[in-house]
């Protein structure tokens, strides 16, 4: 997530309240997950275990919760707090914005797109030519859709990503400020949920097909010609590249990379990153001929016990 214009460390430690380390003119760009983080962003790090990695990435600000020797070229912000200043941040410059009609008067629509009754277009929402949004689709702030895309029923486009911090008193949850886009020639069906990015995006790639009752989670990247089947389930910062097939409730870990044209048989659980041009069975996932000629051989487990009685 890009701020409007460009920020000094001293300015932003000024709206979280925190001291900071390096020159207060510093510039900060904006402010991304570690995955996404970009030279002039801010990452916010709460525990030791990922410090290297934070301090070690594309960002060159840190939101950290210790003093830490700062990295050349790169600049601190100290809180007690990361997780809670970073929702701060992304409150101030990517504030909730209530609607005041069902179609936002700030939503772009292009030329012969339908929007069917009971639809909810959010704020800076952009759709392009020739799509179809079917009756009661949700489209949250933000979100971009390309040309020929059609939307069915009851499915909702940038809800927040499900991402939480467990404290003594419940769990509070990290804020979402990225966005849904949906490129051209895309298919989703009926009661599918699509949440946005945390400061980035949620991406369908051109000419992917989703069936109905998909869940595509905060910030995964879907590439292009993608078929995905019913009560699928996608983690969050997962990468699917081209060509992809997900058959019928498919899940995944967050975080991991399906490889292009890969073939994922239905009710696997993608545990792992897997190579893509090759076909997937079970859980823990396996290559499905290896998977299937496994459950053949405990198929004859009975018999062999069998004959081993016998003797």
């Amino acid at each position: 997530m890009k701020f409007p214009k460009p920020h000094t460390l001293q300015q932003i430690s000024q709206l979280i309240n925190c001291k900071f380390v390096g020159n207060e003119n510093f510039e900060v760009l904006g402010m991304n997950e570690i995955h996404v983080v970009e030279p002039g962003d801010i990452v916010f790090v709460d525990h030791p275990k990922y410090y290297d990695k934070a301090l070690n990435s594309a960002a060159t600000i840190i939101l950290i919760n210790k003093e830490v020797d700062c990295p050349e070229g790169k600049a601190l912000l100290i809180s007690d707090d990361p997780f809670r200043d970073f929702n701060k941040l992304t409150n101030h410059f990517k504030p909730f914005t209530p609607s005041s009609s069902a179609i936002s008067d700030t939503a772009k629509i292009g030329k012969n797109t339908i929007i069917q009754p009971n639809c909810f277009i959010g704020n800076n929402v952009t759709i392009g030519d020739n799509c179809v949004i079917h009756s009661n689709v949700s489209i949250y702030d933000d979100t971009i859709i390309g040309n020929n895309v059609t939307i069915h029923a009851g499915s909702v486009l940038g809800a927040s990503a499900f991402y939480y911090k467990n404290r003594p008193e419940g769990f509070d949850q990290l804020k979402s400020g990225g966005r849904v886009i949906i490129k051209d020639n895309v298919d989703i069906g009926a009661m599918c949920s699509i949440d946005r990015g945390v400061t980035g995006d949620t991406t369908i790639g051109e000419g992917s097909k989703l069936d109905n009752q998909i869940q595509v989670g905060h910030d995964t990247v879907i590439g292009k010609k993608c078929l995905i089947a019913s009560q699928t389930g996608i983690a969050g910062c997962c990468i699917i590249e081209d060509e992809v097939t997900l058959w019928g409730q498919v899940g995944t870990t967050s975080g991991i990379t399906i490889g292009k044209k890969a073939n994922v048989l239905g009710q696997t659980g993608v545990t792992k990153s897997i190579a893509g041009g090759k076909s997937y069975f079970g859980t823990p996932i396996e290559e499905s001929r290896e998977k299937l000629k496994d459950l053949a051989y405990v198929k004859k487990i009975p018999e062999i016990l069998k004959q081993l009685k016998e003797k």
